[in-house]
């Protein structure tokens, strides 16, 4: 097969995007729980504990954290294509109609894109393929 057919890279690339997505989301979880990357609010505050936002953090940080690895990827993404929806409509949809005005765009990106990664699956860099070779 030749290295310059999309076929051949097609595969590498939705490894790829979903490595720098896990990666990216996690970011965001770790903002929530431990107050890292400038934490909420205020520099170095983390949601309070038990909290929604603090509930949404731990999913974002292991949800991405597996996504990142390509562990239970399917499972995962569904489950963060539904977190992202419901924080799309719980917490921007309020402030205003469109994405760009509410400030939902990071939502309604990470949502379709685990959504993709449902139907996708995790690509050949995955711990996911490690497990079912053996």
């Amino acid at each position: 097969m030749s290295v310059l057919k999309s076929a051949f890279w097609q595969p590498h690339a939705l490894s790829l995007l979903r490595i720098v997505a896990g990666f990216t989301f996690s970011l965001h979880g770790l903002q929530k729980v431990l107050g890292l990357f400038g934490g909420i609010g205020n520099p170095g505050a983390a949601a309070p504990f038990l909290s929604r936002l603090w509930m949404a953090g731990v999913l974002e940080t292991v949800g991405g954290g597996l996504i990142l690895l390509g562990l239970f990827t399917r499972p995962v993404a569904f489950v963060l294509c539904g977190e992202m929806a419901a924080a799309y409509y719980l917490q921007h949809a309020p402030r205003g109609p469109w994405p760009i005005q509410n400030g939902g765009e990071l939502a309604v990106l990470y949502c379709f894109l685990f959504l993709y990664l449902c139907a996708a699956g995790t690509g050949p860099w995955s711990l996911d393929r490690l497990v079912r070779r053996k």
